[in-house]
């Protein structure tokens, strides 16, 4: 049944280039997509279809700009632009502009995101141990900006600055549920605004779906009632990777992931267990709380220049005490696994579909643009 429905929803998401490539060859995938293209710019129109515990089915349109100037690349690493807005059968709108701008022959970057978001959701509570139950539904409308400036120390070393702003309005919730209650910070609304710096090692051959190189990040940010947020608090995230290659087409990618907030955390802010790009067989945010690890390690094999598939395994959790974060019995493990499809020869934008299996009967399916990490 797993096997019938996956197979379902990626030939779902590739009908619009399939359908190109029937009416005159492989070729017109290019051809179809490709709206605009000079000596310094490419425009790329992207259909959107993805599948997420979180929304369901989620389908729209977008487009990718490439800046080719030889000023806004590094390396292989092209500036560009992806734009995109989608609606869900969740009934869940989202828009998204995420640039990555690289200026100087690479020497500077600007690496930043804009998220609008109508998004119902669910809420279990706070903790490593919330139950099933338990859940509510909440409807929230978000504004979120984060920006990072970098400077590269050659010849792989980033050092700089972000900004997050983030305005979460409750629009509803369930009666008599926690949220209802009013003893949840943000139960109506959370803004979010602070400073902060990054330092990375960044050696990797590709950003989205590396087959080589390391990724080493520390960032370090606050969130200030002095610039308008509701909480004030303290996050420190640390993204270590490695990508490690098997031969000529496995790669063999491992991730540990800490997040750590310190003081008094909106639940909007707090470490999210699980989604698309963390903990795949967990709904996002089905655990939360203010400390949090994911250590997970990927099996690639391209097998073909535009396809690929995977198998991935993973574990981590959340707790209120940093302490407490490590203990066995909070323990969630996850396996699974997944394809990839290269859409356009010669740049790297790959779509992927995953299917993951959690602790306790959780789930997912994730269908979405290059690897997760």
């Amino acid at each position: 049944m797993i096997r019938k429905v996956l197979i379902h929803i990626f030939l779902f998401a590739l009908v619009p280039f399939l359908s190109a490539a029937q009416e005159s060859g492989e070729e017109a995938i290019v051809k179809t997509d490709t709206l605009r293209r000079d000596k310094k710019i490419q425009i790329v129109g992207l259909p959107v279809a993805f599948y997420t515990p979180e929304t369901e089915f989620g389908f729209g349109g977008g487009g990718q700009l490439f800046l080719l100037g030889e000023q806004a690349r590094f390396n292989n690493r092209i500036s560009n632009v992806l734009i995109t807005a989608i609606y869900t059968t969740n009934e869940q709108l989202v828009f998204e502009a995420l640039p990555e701008i690289y200026l100087g022959k690479g020497n500077y970057f600007i690496d930043a995101s804009y998220r609008f978001a109508i998004f119902p959701n669910s809420f279990w509570g706070i903790g490593p141990n919330t139950a099933e139950e338990d859940e509510e539904i909440y409807n929230e409308t978000s504004h979120i900006l984060e920006a990072n400036f970098l400077k590269r120390l050659p010849p792989n070393l980033n050092f700089g600055f972000t900004f997050r702003f983030a305005n979460h309005q409750v629009t509803e919730v369930e009666e008599g549920g926690q949220l209802d209650s009013g003893l949840i910070l943000g139960s109506d609304r959370a803004v979010i605004a602070g400073f902060g710096a990054i330092f990375n090692l960044d050696d990797r051959d590709d950003v989205g779906s590396a087959t080589s190189g390391n990724f080493l990040s520390f960032s370090a940010r606050y969130s200030s009632k002095l610039l308008g947020a509701t909480q004030g608090f303290n996050t420190f995230i640390l993204d270590l990777r490695t990508y490690r290659p098997l031969g000529k087409k496995s790669v063999f990618a491992a991730q540990l992931y800490l997040e750590s907030h310190f003081g008094e955390v909106p639940f909007q802010g707090q470490a999210a267990f699980g989604g698309s790009k963390g903990a795949r067989g967990y709904f996002k945010g089905r655990f939360i709380d203010k400390h949090m690890y994911v250590l997970q390690g990927e099996y690639r094999y391209r097998f073909h220049p535009r396809w690929a598939v995977n198998a991935f395994g993973l574990f981590g959790s959340v707790n209120n005490e940093a302490k407490k974060l490590y203990r066995f019995e909070n323990l969630k493990p996850s396996l699974g696994g997944g394809i990839r499809f290269k859409i356009l020869k010669d740049k790297s934008t790959w779509v992927r579909l995953d299917y993951g299996a959690g602790k306790g009967g959780q789930s997912g399916i994730y269908f979405g643009v290059n690897e997760v990490f």
